[in-house]
């Protein structure tokens, strides 16, 4: 069996919920449908036209994209431009292209987080905040005899978790009553029967990202036809999501050492490094993409070394009279999402019981060559 376009991006928005995207970035479906069954999946950075004849010849139905192919507003689609050639063979081959962007930066476990694992940083923090969890209190009243179930089934979906510790609730005994009436089908008590039961009211914390998983898990584990739950939204912040990361080195090291170890992560020719090479490197900020504004952002986090793609003459400069080391990998060092979205969509297909084959892009995106 596979799996239909439809339930791929709904696994993708899992990974990275389109709510956690800047504003205005350009995200999801950009060309095609994705209404029918997908036998295969490639995944790349860019979309290029050697990426489509990739597509093609895997027998790929669908490509899931870091960076869109329709950013800027469209005043015509004409076919003899290279925009409007790439939609056409696009829609001749009846291939569909969704984009995931800086929804794929910012979520947790996404491109920043693979980025920072690749150059082994601890204890890692986000640099800019985008998007808080909002907070939920949910209250269930729950038999005795299914209280654990349920519990665990919320607790599983995503429920109970406040800052580093999970499983977080409250539990209090106390006595139900209910009368079931005509058509009622009840776990406990008799139809036209005034009943009590021993219950549990169960209380913990929900965030905004997960409440739907979390309500539906617990309809399921709840015995009950008619669930009694409240669900109360709440001011504290929740869990924060932004572009960019902070963490430690393993140990201190020099920044011509880190730039090694930048070049090896990434698995590129060459870095272009602003500072003294010299300098002890420990703490690290990363963001893949362009980040020269982002500059003042690590040093605020006191990182010793920004590590970014797209550094302009003038942000360097700036940035050198500052004291702020950079470590400049390309804009292509986000190629890094391939191999790792490719992985978690295969799991995820797999653990559903679904054929569909996910592969990452063997081809080369990067504009630049060196002579």
């Amino acid at each position: 069996m596979f799996a239909r376009g439809e339930t791929i991006l709904q696994l993708m928005e899992r990974l990275a919920p389109k709510h956690y995207a800047v504003p205005d970035d350009k995200i999801g479906l950009q060309v095609g449908s994705v209404a029918k069954e997908v036998r295969r999946v490639l995944v790349t950075l860019d979309v290029t036209p050697a990426v489509v004849e990739e597509a093609a010849k895997l027998g790929a139905e669908l490509i899931i994209a870091h960076h869109a192919v329709i950013y800027r507003p469209l005043a015509h689609l004409r076919t003899d431009t290279p925009a409007g050639a790439l939609a056409a063979e696009l829609l001749r081959k009846d291939i569909a292209v969704y984009i995931s962007h800086t929804n794929l930066d910012t979520t947790e476990g996404g491109i920043n987080d693979w980025m920072a694992e690749a150059l082994e940083l601890a204890g890692r923090e986000v640099l800019e905040e985008v998007h808080t969890d909002k907070l939920y209190k949910l209250v269930v009243f729950v038999p005795e005899s299914h209280h654990e179930k349920v519990r665990d089934a919320i607790f599983s979906a995503g429920a109970g978790w406040i800052g580093n510790y999970s499983h977080c609730s409250f539990n209090i005994e106390g006595t139900g009553t209910f009368l079931p009436r005509e058509g009622s089908n009840p776990f406990i008590g008799t139809q036209g029967k005034l009943a009590d039961s021993r219950e549990i009211r169960l209380e913990t914390v929900v965030p905004l990202s997960a409440k739907k998983k979390v309500i539906s898990a617990m309809l399921k584990a709840h015995p009950y036809e008619e669930v009694a739950y409240d669900l109360y939204s709440m001011d504290l912040k929740g869990r924060s999501f932004g572009l960019g990361r902070v963490g430690v080195l393993p140990a201190t090291e020099s920044l011509d050492r880190f730039a090694e170890r930048v070049k090896s992560a990434f698995q590129v020719p060459f870095v272009r490094m602003v500072g003294d090479g010299s300098k002890p490197i420990r703490k690290v900020a990363v963001l893949g993409g362009s980040g020269a504004r982002y500059i003042r952002h690590a040093q605020f986090a006191g990182a010793d070394v920004l590590v970014t793609g797209d550094i302009d003459f003038h942000s360097a400069q700036d940035a050198l009279a500052a004291g702020m080391s950079i470590i400049d990998p390309g804009h292509h060092a986000e190629k890094i999402m391939k191999p790792n979205v490719a992985q978690w969509l295969t799991e995820q297909l797999k653990a559903k019981g679904y054929a569909t084959e996910v592969f990452a892009s063997q081809i080369d995106t990067e504009p630049f060559q060196l002579r």
